[in-house]
């Protein structure tokens, strides 16, 4: 069992190589790392193409879901995207947060940063910055961020619970996020389960999904809600590089299920208005 210390460097290294990789490469593959398949050509990412903001050169092909799409970002709000990589959720909330709002993407690796900076300076963009920094030590002031997203990052982060602890401090009471992860439904195989390349493909890494949204009540969220949720399944061409033709065969005729889900939740402010997912405030 590799340590946290550990992990993190795996990460590190692994998206790394993954910032130079091509978006084909990238989505036909888990969260990048790792047997290319061949069977689909999308396997966890959804389509950004008819998106304002969108810029086809900051996306990677790396999400799991479409969390500025439910994340209620009105004009002037500030934003924290927590795995920025290449900048694409970033633009996609400025495109949302106007002129007047401000987005700030975190990210582990510094290869994203350069990626993600070069692509601000061509779109001219000077109320996107890029912070490289740890999610579990968020480098952004308490009370600072209207809405946070992350899309498909936590599920990296050894000690979640720490991450959704710095979300709570860095949100304005009143504040929100979105977040698109992968979590699970019954236990992974230990061969995928111990492998590097599942890992930093997104998959490894999930806990379960009751875990999950207990950790987000846990450190005092309210209003909780899955906006959006999907089986992610795993082709045999990559599930070959781990397991046996029998271990597959019994893998997807078990209990076990991958999901990429989107979740909202508010930190809660006294006799604050109660802000519903494309309902309102009242």
């Amino acid at each position: 069992m590799k340590t946290e210390a550990e992990i993190k460097e795996l990460v590190r290294q692994k998206y790394s190589e993954i910032a130079l990789q091509d978006k084909t490469t990238n989505e036909s593959s888990c969260c990048g790392a790792g047997g290319c398949s061949t069977e689909v050509y999308n396997i966890m990412t959804d389509d950004y193409s008819n998106v304002e903001g969108y810029n086809p050169d900051a996306d990677l092909g790396l999400g799991c879901g479409l969390p500025t799409q439910f994340a209620v970002i009105k004009k002037g709000d500030v934003v924290i995207d927590l795995g920025s990589g290449a900048g694409n959720d970033c633009f996609v909330a400025r495109a949302e947060a106007g002129e007047s709002g401000k987005v700030i993407g975190i990210d582990f690796t510094e290869a994203m940063i350069n990626k993600a900076r070069e692509n601000a300076e061509k779109l001219g963009f000077n109320n996107v910055e890029f912070r490289q920094g740890d999610i579990e030590n968020i480098p952004v002031t308490s009370n600072t961020a209207d809405v946070v997203v992350s899309n498909c990052v936590l599920n990296l982060v050894p000690n979640k619970n720490n991450v959704f602890k710095e979300i709570f401090r860095v949100l304005k009471p009143g504040g929100h996020f979105s977040i698109s992860d992968v979590v699970l439904l019954g236990s992974l195989p230990d061969k995928i389960r111990n492998a590097a390349e599942m890992y930093a493909g997104c998959v490894s890494g999930a806990i379960q999904k009751e875990t999950y949204l207990e950790l987000i009540e846990l450190n005092g969220f309210k209003n909780m809600t899955i906006q959006k949720e999907k089986a992610i399944i795993i082709p045999d061409d990559i599930l070959i590089n781990y397991l046996n033709v029998e271990e597959i065969a019994a893998f997807k005729s078990g209990n076990t299920g991958i999901y990429s889900i989107s979740v909202y939740a508010q930190k809660p402010i006294e006799n604050a208005p109660v802000c519903t997912p494309g309902g309102g405030c009242c």
